[in-house]
C-alpha cells in the first residue's frame, strides 16, 4: 500500500499570496470605515463595495484556488474545534492542512458577519454616487425628473431630522441589523487577534508576520 503523504504542519505551511492579499485588504477596509470614513458618506459606501469585491474574490478563491486555500481544507466543525481545545489543554500539536479547527470557525464567522454587513449596507445606501453625476444630470434634459427626485428625497431626509439637526438613530430593521453586525465583527476581530497571539506563542512562530508578503 502506498504511503499517504503527511499533512503540512503549521510551521511548514506557506500561505497563498491571494489569501494574504485579501486578508489585509479586508482588514484595511474595515479599519477605514470604522476610523476614517464618516458613516453614511459616499466614501464609506465606496469602501463597503470595495470590501464586497475583496470578499467575493476570497470566496471564489476558496473554490478554485490551491488546495490549502479551498474551503475543503478547513471546513467548519464544532466537533473538531472541541478536539483541538483538548489538544491545546494536553499540549499536543496536531498537523492541519490549513487553518486549525478553531481558526476555521472564526474565519467562517467573520465571513458570514461581513456578508450581513455588506448586504444591509448596500440595501440602505444603494449605488454610491460617481464624480460628475450632478453635472451630467443638469446637462441632460431627460434627467431633470431624476434630479428632482433626488432633491425631494434629500428634503424628506432633512424633515425627518430631529431638533438637533441629526437624523434619528437607526434606519429601521436594516440599520439595526447592520449596526449589530458591525459590533459583532469588532468582537470577532478582537478574538481573532487574541487567537493569533496565543497560537504564535504556542507554535513559537509569529503568525502575523507569516501573513505578510514574503512571510512563511
Amino acid at each position: 500500500m502506498p504511503d499517504t503523504p503527511p499533512l503540512v504542519t503549521q510551521k511548514q505551511r506557506r500561505l497563498d499570496p491571494v489569501v494574504k492579499l485579501t486578508h489585509w485588504a479586508v482588514a484595511l477596509a474595515v479599519l477605514a470605515n470604522a476610523v476614517i470614513m464618516d458613516e453614511g458618506s459616499a466614501a464609506h459606501v465606496w469602501v463597503g463595495y470595495a470590501l464586497a469585491a475583496i470578499l467575493a474574490l476570497r470566496l471564489l478563491w476558496g473554490l478554485i484556488g490551491p488546495a490549502e486555500a479551498r474551503f475543503s481544507a478547513f471546513l467548519p466543525s464544532p466537533r473538531k474545534a472541541l478536539a483541538h481545545v483538548g489538544d491545546i489543554a494536553a499540549k499536543r500539536h496536531t498537523a492541519h492542512r490549513s487553518h486549525n479547527p478553531l481558526g476555521a470557525l472564526m474565519i467562517y464567522a467573520i465571513w458570514g458577519t461581513l456578508i450581513v454587513i455588506i448586504a444591509t449596507g448596500a440595501a440602505m445606501a444603494g449605488l454610491p454616487p460617481t464624480p460628475g453625476t450632478e453635472h451630467r444630470v443638469e446637462q441632460s434634459g431627460g434627467s431633470a425628473a431624476r434630479a428632482g427626485s433626488v432633491i425631494e428625497a434629500a428634503e424628506e431626509r432633512d424633515n425627518e431630522a430631529g431638533e438637533d439637526g441629526h437624523v434619528e438613530d437607526g434606519e429601521g430593521p436594516l440599520g439595526e441589523v447592520h449596526e449589530a453586525g458591525v459590533n459583532l465583527l469588532y468582537g470577532l476581530i478582537l478574538l481573532h487577534i487574541g487567537g493569533v497571539l496565543f497560537e504564535s506563542r504556542r507554535q513559537k512562530r509569529n503568525l502575523a508576520l507569516a501573513m505578510l508578503p514574503g512571510g512563511g
